[in-house]
């Protein structure tokens, strides 16, 4: 990067402060002219790594490019301006971060103006700003987590300078509100509710990446979650690294319990969390989950290790026992409820008879799926600093191992789906069949099924009839014009010219006078008809207008007629929607 600002650079010694309170602040971000003029015409990419969280980043990313006047595109060399949004989890993702970067090198050569930046977790790590800077000096714009605010100044900095610019704020963190956002998805949404963490396992970057454990305040959450539903959003996520630990800063009572339930109670036809900390999980949360039909039945619940010794050593903060207990309390309460977790091998020092531990939990538990990690060091991370005498080999082969242990609980929860229904969540078509549409059901398991594509964004009722262990091939049980019309008809009651339809019908109805007035002329029309050809045709012409004029006139048949008339463009705009 040539001609580069440096602002800031990431800090772990800033990172690991804990004692400054987490401010409530709103977006305030100003798109200069200059930045206006250069986003007019042209196009963006952002490219996201990681975790949910890291995609809502991208989402608020978007919100603020296209504020500024860029336009999306997702072909790489249209794209005037690219943002990789990056992971710090796992080795592997950053590794794929820097073949990435080397993709659009291309792109600067090109174009002159183009902009590459790179952002996310990955760069709030020590020493990685000022590698990145050296190696691809094409890069324009390197930012942090918790800067993304900062986004429109930061280019209007590199516009009007010509410069680049790293800028990676290293501290605990605060909550900004009302942030810009270009949803990715049409039926499903995450919402944060609380950023950062404070548990400090030994082995995890993302307290340092992410900052302190700050939640959002409850009524911002359930506007947004509220304005959601409004939309016609299937299906909302609750994001945090730990939700469970939902509002332990309010000092006020307010817990995940609480927040949960409120979501619920807005009407949301799915709703979904993630992710669970075991040691913070309440039983007023289990019954909070079982009490509401449209809160999913399937907790991710991160195990890690399947040894007490492990986790103390990882400062997980329970043993297996409890973690035990925990899952026993979830299957009480609940006894279809699917519960996936984490495992990581070959932590540091990791015995056979520790390892051993972990598959005989997780025969005991039987998961509905598993996400399995070989043990990376994560520098700055106390884990990091460990001797490790686990080799590389053994790791893998204990990998292999468990991936056989996990694979026969998922084949076991798989077979008992076979035969019967569920209500699945269309995503749409297949990617390598149109004519095949693929969704999740409520314990988040793939189901593949023959389909009309216009169900996509539908909850629909599919029968299992083959088992392949990590996907399930269905049958649509649902009529799909019954499926939409019904939809059509739930959309329709929401639609403010079918309520305002309503609320005149209802003055029409309930205005007397008005009432009167139409009987009357209703019998004077009558009266007309018969005096045709009579000597009193005349007169009962004029006492039909006049009738006519007073009912013509009354302020709530006018507001009817209006009203109906509005309530016909809609049904005529339902109908080229359907066509």
């Amino acid at each position: 990067m040539s001609r580069c600002q440096i602002i800031s650079l990431p800090d772990l010694t800033k990172a690991r402060n804990r004692q400054d309170g987490a401010s409530i602040k709103y977006d305030e971000a100003v798109y200069s002219e200059a930045l206006k003029q250069f986003a007019n015409g042209r196009k963006y990419l952002v490219k996201t790594f990681g975790c949910q969280g890291n995609v809502r980043d991208e989402e608020i990313i978007s919100g603020y490019l296209e504020k500024a006047g860029f336009t999306k595109t997702s072909d790489e060399k249209e794209a005037n301006l690219v943002i990789i949004n990056t992971c710090a989890v796992r080795e592997n993702a950053e590794d794929k971060v820097y073949g990435e970067i080397g993709k659009f090198k291309g792109n600067t050569k090109a174009d002159k103006n183009f902009i590459l930046g790179v952002c996310g977790c990955m760069m709030q790590e020590e020493k990685k700003a000022e590698s990145l800077i050296k190696t691809y000096p094409f890069i324009k714009l390197i930012f942090g987590t918790h800067n993304i605010a900062d986004l429109p100044s930061m280019l209007d900095r590199i516009i009007s300078s010509g410069h680049g610019l790293v800028d990676v704020i290293s501290y605990p963190g605060d909550v900004i509100e009302n942030l810009p956002s270009i949803r990715l998805d049409p039926y499903k949404a995450f919402v944060n509710i609380s950023y950062g963490c404070d548990k400090f396992c030994t082995y995890c970057i993302v307290p340092y990446t992410r900052g302190r454990e700050r939640s959002r305040p409850l009524q911002s959450i359930l506007d947004e979650c509220r304005k959601l539903v409004e939309d016609g959003y299937q299906e909302i996520t609750l994001l945090g690294q730990n939700v469970n630990s939902y509002g332990k800063d309010f000092h006020d009572g307010t817990n995940f319990a609480t927040v949960l339930e409120e979501v619920a109670k807005l009407g949301i036809p799915r709703l979904r969390f993630t992710t669970s900390h075991p040691w913070d999980f309440s039983l007023d949360m289990l019954d909070v989950i079982a009490k509401y039909p449209n809160i999913m039945k399937c907790i991710h619940l991160p195990v890690q290790s399947g040894s007490t010794a492990v986790l103390r050593q990882m400062g997980r903060r329970y043993t297996r026992e409890q973690y035990l207990e925990l899952v026993k309390a979830i299957r009480e309460r609940m006894p279809g409820c699917a519960i996936t977790t984490d495992i990581i091998v070959g932590f540091p020092n990791e015995t056979e008879e520790q390892f051993a531990e972990t598959l005989t939990l997780c025969e005991e538990v039987k998961y509905d799926a598993a996400f399995t990690f070989i043990y990376s060091p994560r520098a700055g991370t106390p884990a990091a600093k460990m001797v490790d005498n686990v080799s590389d080999e053994v790791k893998h082969e204990r990998f292999n191992r468990l991936l056989k242990v996990v694979e026969a609980g998922v084949i076991y929860h798989s077979s008992q789906m076979v035969g019967k229904v569920y209500d699945v969540l269309v995503d749409g078509p297949s990617k390598k069949n149109e004519d095949i549409l693929c969704g999740y059901t409520e314990s988040n398991k793939l189901v593949n099924f023959p389909g009309p594509s216009y169900l996509k964004g539908h909850i629909v009722k599919v029968k299992i009839v083959e088992d392949h262990a990590f996907s399930m091939l269905g049958e649509l049980q649902d009529d799909p014009v019954e499926v939409l019309l019904k939809s059509a008809k739930g959309k329709l009651a929401k639609e403010p010219a079918y309520i305002e339809y309503l609320a005149a019908k209802k003055a029409y109805e309930e205005d007397a006078e008005l009432q009167a007035n139409l009987k009357a002329k209703e019998a004077a029309q009558k009266a007309l008809a018969l005096s045709m050809g009579t000597d009193e045709y005349d007169a009962k012409k004029a006492a039909f207008a006049a009738l006519s004029e007073l009912v013509e006139n009354n302020p709530n048949y006018i507001n009817l007629v209006s009203a109906t008339a509005d309530l016909r463009a809609l049904f005529v705009e339902m109908k080229a929607i359907l066509q």
